[in-house]
């Protein structure tokens, strides 16, 4: 990596917009950054990294306020080293539980979906069916809800 880049590569090779970086830095994200003669930011590779791991958090579904907090603890120094950790392993807690329900619900959509293949193999094999509707001359559910409405 370049020694410094800009915020238009960093936003190039992060994904975030220049606007983005800019707030991430006025809201404590990111450490005030560098700044060239002409007062441009210039972004270090240890910056770059940083931002990285704050996509990570992102992805993860980490709240800004929580990633603010475990900035915060990161800019004090190494004496909060075992709150930032703790402060990991109750997110990832929360990550492992996010993740397991969303293996359920992604189950709950396989069973869906081969109940789906196996009912429309059915119905090529049997075309006189109407898709296991009893009245196909039926109103459409918007009709009879305002009926009972």
């Amino acid at each position: 990596m370049d020694s410094h880049l800009s915020i238009d590569e960093v936003a190039k090779r992060t994904g975030l917009t220049a606007y983005t970086l800019r707030y991430y830095e006025r809201i404590g994200l990111i450490a005030p950054v560098n700044r060239a003669a002409g007062g441009q930011r210039r972004y270090a590779a240890s910056d770059l990294a940083w931002i990285e791991f704050l996509l990570r958090l992102r992805t993860t579904h980490m709240p800004i306020g929580k990633m603010q907090s475990f900035a915060k603890l990161r800019g004090a120094g190494d004496s909060t080293v075992p709150e930032r950790r703790r402060m990991l392993e109750v997110h990832m807690q929360d990550v492992l539980a996010e993740i397991e329900a969303m293996q359920q619900a992604a189950a709950s959509l396989q069973a869906k979906i081969e109940y789906y293949r196996s009912l429309e193999q059915s119905l090529a094999s049997n075309p006189t069916t109407n898709g296991g509707h009893a009245n196909e001359h039926r109103k459409p559910l918007r009709a009879r809800a305002r009926k009972t409405a």
